[in-house]
């Protein structure tokens, strides 16, 4: 699991408990979801009527919030309450309360006089003076000098409660919020007969939340839910971080646990990149690889590209699903082969990372002749490699076909399956040539 350590402040407000922030953590998962824990130690009065707490995620997920109190406190309700500062909602915390009030004496020069606030249609509102003459005044003219305290601006829980006693003591808070991912992103530099890996997690953070100073795990693996949360997406930026200590793993519950072993700070609306891996002189193949069409269906001529695969003999280490982008360098520069999405790969699990199309080599598919009965289906075909580079290659070439006991495939060149049901050629093509075969293939309708 993937955990976050977060600095939050407390607000202090009439007949409501004080909280200081102690152990605090956010464990990060794959599903665009997070968990909060905190440890918070509190003041209680036993005249306070509720504990208040400022500044969480605007994405909270409030039915999850799972709070631990001392027995001698009792919790009635709980609320989520978030409100964006308006003159109507400052009008209205303050019917009965004193302001003051700009007041034009001509076109150019006004006064400033006391008043209390009697009502408001919003455009305009009646005020008592210092007189005690009520008038009408223009709201905008209105100057509040300050924001009441029941006029939470951030968002923020609020437990309604009735205490025995006073108290100082902790509480526990768990909850889960929305729009905080982690995702894994590789750098693969290839040499001439070696690779070298580099793994990079990046934690994506859009929760309406920053996260100061916070100690930060993360979690490899796709965890069960009940519903999909919404994501939205909105203006980032992106850093990466990178330091000299080792992030470590390990298997938990078949999941793969991530420890970053450094504090980071995580903006909102900010990508944060942090090194998890680093593998030098790595053994790796070039493998080139053609998936073309079923016999059973061909009609006529058709002619396939080559895909370009690099096969990594397997890590010691897990690799949690992510994006390799591969490189090599060139005349001094650095050229782009690639990007592979990969899915959560164990360790000692061979890497197969497909690049692209191959420029020089191209498969042809043709029908020979073609006798299917009512019964039966019965071709032949002709499949044509052609390797303009100027070095030796080897084509696998994967045919799709029904395989079963009344199936026949005939060749003089020697194939194998894979993959259940994929006829399986390995054709070596030498420098500025091509290379020609036939088969035959027969399968019952």
């Amino acid at each position: 699991m993937n955990k976050l350590y977060l600095g939050f402040t407390a607000l202090l407000l009439l007949s409501s408990a004080s909280l200081a922030s102690t152990n605090n953590s956010l464990i990060v998962y794959n599903g665009n979801v997070g968990l909060v824990h905190e440890n918070k130690n509190i003041k209680i009065k036993k005249s306070d009527s509720t504990i208040t707490y400022e500044d969480v995620a605007s994405t909270i997920e409030t039915d999850s919030v799972n709070v631990k109190l001392p027995d001698s406190v009792t919790l009635y309700s709980q609320q989520y309450r978030f409100d964006k500062l308006t003159l109507s909602k400052l009008l209205d915390a303050h019917i009965g309360k004193s302001v003051q009030v700009r007041v034009l004496r001509d076109t150019k020069n006004f006064t400033i006089i006391n008043a209390t606030l009697l009502s408001s249609n919003g455009a305009s509102s009646l005020v008592r003076n210092d007189k005690n003459r009520i008038i009408s005044v223009n709201s905008r003219d209105i100057i509040f000098k300050s924001i009441p305290k029941e006029l939470l601006t951030k968002p923020s829980l609020v437990w309604n409660i009735k205490a025995t006693r006073s108290l100082k003591t902790e509480m526990e808070i768990d909850y889960l919020i929305k729009n905080i991912t982690w995702s894994s992103d590789y750098i693969l530099n290839l040499n001439k007969n070696s690779a070298d890996l580099s793994g990079w997690i990046t934690i994506d953070n859009r929760s309406g939340k920053k996260f100061d100073d916070t100690s930060l795990y993360v979690l490899a693996g796709e965890i069960n839910r009940a519903a999909k949360p919404t994501y939205r997406r909105e203006m980032m930026y992106a850093k990466a971080v990178t330091t000299s200590p080792q992030v470590t793993q390990e298997a938990h519950e078949g999941y793969h646990f991530y420890t970053i072993p450094f504090k980071v700070n995580l903006a909102n609306n900010e990508k944060t990149q942090i090194k998890f891996t680093d593998k030098k002189r790595l053994d790796f193949r070039r493998k080139y690889s053609a998936s073309l069409h079923n016999p059973l269906y061909l009609r006529g001529e058709v002619k396939s590209d080559v895909s370009q695969i690099r096969k990594l003999k397997g890590l010691d280490i897990p690799l949690p699903k992510g994006v390799v982008r591969t490189y090599s360098k060139l005349k001094g520069t650095s050229i782009l082969l690639g990007e592979t999405s990969i899915k959560h790969t164990p360790k000692d699990t061979a890497l197969e990372l497909k690049l692209g199309k191959n420029f020089d080599l191209k498969v042809v598919q043709t029908v020979l002749k073609r006798e299917d009965s009512q019964h039966y289906y019965d071709v032949d075909v002709k499949y044509s490699v052609k390797n303009s580079s100027n070095k030796s290659k080897t084509v696998e070439l994967l045919v799709p076909f029904n395989k079963n006991k009344n199936s026949i495939v005939k060749s003089s060149q020697i194939y194998k399956f894979t993959k259940g049901n994929l006829v399986t050629f390995s054709i070596q093509v030498k420098a500025n040539s091509s290379k020609s075969f036939k088969v035959h293939f027969e399968s019952k309708k």
